[in-house]
């Protein structure tokens, strides 16, 4: 039998810093809700806004899957790997954590703001060499279609992780349906609408809501207004 469980954009947690406005659907730092640690493997989607010319000094991960989705503006991405970089709307940006990393990312512009996504995922393999790769996308690619921006093969589309996981990105246009069936019968779907009007299945989704939804093959979105959403298929057990 199918399973939902329904964040509305106005129940996550949120921290104000003045420079970072950071909406958080799961524990995160001092937002501790024991009903919303995780979705399967996927442990952190923090909604970021960030002040011009500021951002998060240099700090540690380990044995995480890091993924960063930019949605409006340049972020500076730096890291202990040797990388400087700038993210851009349109890119993905990946980092296995592995045996550990430090990084540091700034919003690039000293007149407008950065708006991403920040991702962690748990992966099915600890202590990996860190690694960091970044993509630019055709935005084109997801008009009325799933793009896939992640998975678990670099032969695949997208970025790719140690984990069992693909992500797409889309942008319907009013009115359009599509099904999403998927790829393995130990995952979950987790819907994040970052724009517009969907119904995913029956449920009805408003901008920055988030729908999980287990023990299915398929999904169905409509757009009841023109909509970017993300969808993220993850293992639904954690790795032992």
């Amino acid at each position: 039998m199918e399973n939902i469980v329904l964040h509305k954009a106005e129940t996550r947690g949120h921290a104000n810093h003045g420079w970072l406005q950071s909406y958080h659907t799961f524990s995160f730092a001092n937002y501790r809700n024991a009903e919303r640690m995780n979705f399967g493997v996927l442990r952190i989607l923090n909604d970021d806004t960030v002040a011009p010319g500021m951002g998060f000094g240099t700090h540690p991960h380990r044995n995480m899957e890091i993924i960063s989705i930019p949605l409006e503006g340049d972020l500076k991405h730096k890291d202990s790997m040797g990388n400087t970089t700038t993210i851009h709307y349109g890119d993905v940006q990946v980092m296995s954590a592995g045996t550990g990393v430090q990084h540091s990312e700034f919003n690039k512009n000293k007149d407008s703001q950065v708006k991403f996504l920040q991702i962690w995922v748990i992966p099915n393999k600890d202590n990996v060499t860190p690694r960091y790769d970044q993509i630019s996308l055709n935005k084109k690619d997801r008009v009325n279609r799933f793009q896939q921006i992640l998975s678990p093969s670099s032969e695949d589309e997208g970025v790719w992780i140690h984990q069992n996981a693909w992500f797409h990105l889309a942008n319907f246009e009013n009115g359009f349906t599509s099904k999403y069936k998927l790829k393995s019968k130990d995952n979950g779907l987790y819907v994040f609408n970052l724009k517009g009007d969907i119904t995913v299945n029956e449920q009805e989704l408003a901008t920055r809501d988030g729908l999980g939804i287990w023990n299915t093959n398929e999904l169905t979105v409509k757009a009841n207004s023109d909509s970017e959403f993300l969808l993220m298929e993850v293992p639904m057990e954690l790795p032992k």
